[in-house]
C-alpha cells in the first residue's frame, strides 16, 4: 500500500478523533497532527485547493493552542 494513502488515512482518523474529543487543547493537537498528515497527502495528490485548506486549518489549530496558553497565563 502507498505510504501517502496511509498518511492520509492517519490524518482522517486523527481529525475525527479531534472532533469527538471534549478537551479543547487535545482537540487542537489532534487537528494539527491530522492537518499535517492530510496536507502531506494533498501535496502527493497535487491538489492545490486541498493543500491550501489543510495549511489554513493547521495554522488555525496552532493559533487556538497559542490562544489557550495565553489565556491560562492571565
Amino acid at each position: 500500500m502507498n505510504i501517502y494513502i496511509i498518511i492520509g488515512a492517519i490524518g482522517l482518523v486523527t481529525i475525527t478523533l479531534g472532533v469527538i474529543n471534549n478537551n479543547r487543547r487535545t482537540e487542537n493537537i489532534l487537528y494539527i497532527i491530522g492537518g499535517i498528515c492530510l496536507a502531506i497527502y494533498s501535496i502527493y495528490l497535487k491538489n492545490t485547493i486541498f493543500t491550501i485548506l489543510q495549511i489554513v486549518f493547521t495554522i488555525a489549530a496552532i493559533y487556538n493552542i497559542i490562544k489557550i496558553k495565553s489565556n491560562k497565563k492571565k
